[in-house]
């Protein structure tokens, strides 16, 4: 019989603006929201205190057009807008689930979210309603991952979990290696040194520092962010040595 009380207190969960397209590749697909929506009130039902980052990658990827020679900056700036847009849809969702939401932007836009106050943050945790943290850290040359670990930080959030479209971390790309195997439990020096796509090197590194854990689990499967809190073997867990 499995536990019904949560691990973890506070959580900060990260999302790929790619969890939000579903199937289509690209945009925002209602159902997708709507189940993610449906699994963060799961989680809020047994107490637990959820703060969101979410990617912007479904709308527009600052990375790629600063490959093709847009300026880096510009670039990273319109795909900060992107997450705002991502979070203002998951709002909207979770509104429609009956859930308390704010929007806090690090860039200010004050007719469509509050600015980034951590106090205020916290205050809303406290009450019961869910944070999201958008438009990234508010500076170029951030991911959304470093965003993900500097807000978990700064709320102090027990656990960054980090929802992607595979179980865990692999010591290869599964879909192209058949040998590779999953791996349930790594070090932050591990996964900096042997470049495991668990997240970016600088949000890595800022956990470490910090010694937040970070677990990396499968959102595909319905239920897996309550497995997650409530402290099943799930996915793959990153901590100090």
């Amino acid at each position: 019989m499995s536990s019904t009380t949560p691990v973890y207190k506070r959580i900060l969960l990260k999302l790929s603006g790619e969890a939000l397209a579903g199937q289509q590749g690209y945009g925002i697909d209602p159902e997708v929201i709507a189940a993610i929506a449906g699994e963060i009130k799961e989680v809020l039902d047994l107490g637990v205190e959820v703060a969101l980052v979410i990617g912007g990658g479904n709308i527009f990827r600052g990375v790629a057009a600063s490959s093709k020679g847009m300026d880096r900056a510009s670039a990273d700036y319109m795909g900060m807008l992107a997450t705002v847009m991502n979070s203002l849809a998951l709002q909207d969702a979770l509104e429609k689930q009956g859930v308390e939401t704010r929007v806090q932007s690090a860039i200010e836009m004050q007719e469509v979210a509050e600015p980034y106050i951590r106090r205020r943050a916290v205050r809303h945790l406290q009450k019961g309603r869910v944070v999201i943290f958008a438009a990234g850290t508010g500076n170029p040359y951030f991911t959304t991952d470093t965003a993900a670990s500097l807000r978990a930080m700064e709320i102090n959030a027990e656990v960054i979990i980090k929802a992607t479209k595979v179980d865990g971390v692999y010591s290869a790309d599964p879909a192209k290696d058949p040998e590779a195997v999953k791996l349930p439990e790594l070090t932050y020096l591990e996964v900096l040194k042997r470049g495991l796509q668990v997240m970016d090197a600088t949000a890595t590194s800022l956990c470490m520092d910090n010694d937040l854990p970070i677990v990396v689990f499968d959102l595909t499967t319905p239920g897996n962010i309550q497995k997650v809190v409530l402290g099943e073997n799930i996915g793959t867990i990153v901590k100090g040595g």
